[in-house]
């Protein structure tokens, strides 16, 4: 009984500092809760909800994005937008969602650098999201 009572507790521990761990500090929220409220309406209901992950000592936000090298823009705009054309990359409504990824990707930036004490952005992907929304990326189960 004690060692279900020991392996409970270590469980608990471990889920408590994986939320902590990934749980963003005041900073963030308010720097993310920024994008939000001073967006544009474009970005304000865009289908991913930029945020900022993290403020690092050297005054750079690590901001999420849905795109990378190993996430390819027309991947997330298949997902985001499942009527697009994301074969064609000559489609005019598959290249207008590219240029309005990038200008909302844009956007958030200049909001997060006009902060007081941020120098630089960091993007990284947003893995959470795009597991939240049925997208498996490679090594990311």
């Amino acid at each position: 009984m004690k060692k279900r009572y020991w392996a409970l507790l270590a469980l608990i521990f471990l889920v408590w500092l994986d939320w902590y761990i990934r749980a963003p500090d005041a900073q963030s929220r308010e720097l993310t809760a920024m994008i939000h409220s001073q967006g544009s309406p474009q970005l304000q209901q865009y289908p991913y909800p930029f945020k900022v992950f993290r403020v690092e000592p050297d005054g750079t936000a690590v901001m999420g994005t849905p795109r990378s090298v190993e996430m390819p823009a027309a991947k997330f705009l298949q997902t985001a937008f499942p009527e697009l054309n994301t074969r064609d990359n000559n489609d005019p409504a598959f290249v207008a969602a590219q240029q309005q990824l990038g200008k909302v990707q844009d956007e958030a930036r200049g909001i997060i650098l006009k902060q007081p004490g941020i120098k630089a952005v960091r993007w990284e992907l947003d893995r959470d999201w795009l597991r939240e929304q049925g997208i498996v990326l490679p090594g990311n189960p």
